[in-house]
């Protein structure tokens, strides 16, 4: 096996390291930057439903039905329409935390291929 694995995605070096838009990366490792984009997006999504659910309970409020409409209602509707709406919201952030969280999966892969490689070498 070639200790040079490379992908249309990332390249994997001699030692282990996984270089993919410039950024080199330890097999299993993520940078700084990608868990930086990963607590954004999490905390977008967050603050979307948060958003939504005061705008839906406010709206119940103002319509009279704030007793009849409970808050656990208002919560769940702003669940179940944040999810599409943070995912056309964000798609660029997402689009790229996939893509981070991809080439860490292609260097953990990778870096697995070649500690089985080794495993083979030695005891074959």
């Amino acid at each position: 096996m070639d200790e040079n694995n490379s992908s249309s995605e990332s390249t994997v070096d001699r030692d282990g390291t996984v270089g993919a838009a410039g950024a080199e990366l330890k097999p299993g490792r993520l940078s700084g930057a990608a868990w930086r984009d990963i607590a954004l997006y999490g905390l977008a999504r967050v603050l979307v439903f948060v958003v939504l659910t005061v705008v839906i309970q406010s709206v119940a409020i103002l319509m009279g039905m704030g007793q009849s409409f409970p808050l656990l209602m208002s919560a769940l509707l702003a669940l179940i329409v944040a999810l599409p709406l943070s995912m056309l919201l964000f798609k660029k952030l997402r689009l790229r935390v996939n893509e981070q969280i991809a080439v860490r999966d292609a260097g953990r892969r990778a870096h697995k291929e070649q500690m089985r490689a080794q495993l083979e070498e030695r005891l074959g």
